[in-house]
């Protein structure tokens, strides 16, 4: 498998000017854990994560680092440091050198990316356009769903079914979460991601057996209440 095999497509995405507070409402509406940062051109400027927004509880005069850590640290991290605590908009507070992966690359890879890095997901890149991003847990979706058989291998037609399935959940007006993510294996479809009632569980399952080609579908949503974030 590659990469683009097991991502989570990227439905949501903020412009630089987007306002933390905003920023913060969507991360808890769509229960996803980061968002990525487009410039004018739709190109990736950065990502914003939950870290990069609990920073802002912190501040200079609440900074209770070791006086001796605060002398070692340079201009250049104060004053990130600072733009994390007190930024504004998503360009003040995200993380500017953002780690990717080529959609081609092998799970294996991605998952060493990941490790040595030290990071929790990673976006796709095809070419210079921004197309899903891998978290940890969707290689954890990989390990749990092939259980005791591990074939990491898929054909172009189960490429095809993966795109088409997760199009048609898209557009249901009840697939509001980020975090649905579409795995197939020879023509079975696995489902992953949050609900919050069994009637969405039960919708988004019937909705993917509606999809041509589909031979079998498999639920590994979690349910989650809608105060709680995901991922």
């Amino acid at each position: 498998m590659r990469a683009r095999d097991i991502m989570t497509p990227v439905v949501v995405a903020v412009g630089r000017d987007e306002p933390v507070s905003a920023i913060a409402r969507l991360l808890m509406d769509k229960k996803i854990s980061a968002v990525p940062v487009r410039d004018d051109q739709q190109r990736l400027c950065g990502i914003v994560s939950e870290g990069d927004l609990i920073r802002r509880i912190s501040n200079d005069a609440d900074d209770r680092r070791p006086w001796w850590l605060r002398m070692l640290s340079n201009n250049s991290q104060e004053a990130s440091d600072f733009l994390k605590a007190h930024g504004r908009t998503a360009a003040d507070i995200m993380t500017k050198n953002v780690v990717t992966v080529d959609a081609d690359m092998e799970i294996s890879a991605v998952a060493q990316k990941l490790e040595t890095n030290r990071i929790k997901r990673v976006p796709v890149m095809d070419g210079d356009q921004m197309i899903g991003i891998i978290s940890r847990s969707n290689l954890l979706q990989v390990i749990a769903g092939q259980k005791s058989k591990m074939n990491l291998t898929t054909t172009p037609n189960d490429q095809v079914l993966r795109k088409q399935v997760h199009d048609h959940l898209s557009q249901q007006n009840f697939a509001s979460h980020g975090s649905l993510n579409v795995i197939v294996d020879n023509g079975i479809v696995e489902l992953w991601g949050w609900i919050e009632t069994e009637p969405e569980r039960e919708a988004l399952l019937l909705a993917a057996r509606e999809v041509d080609g589909v031979l079998e579908v498999r639920d590994h949503f979690g349910k989650i209440s809608p105060w709680v974030w995901g991922t």
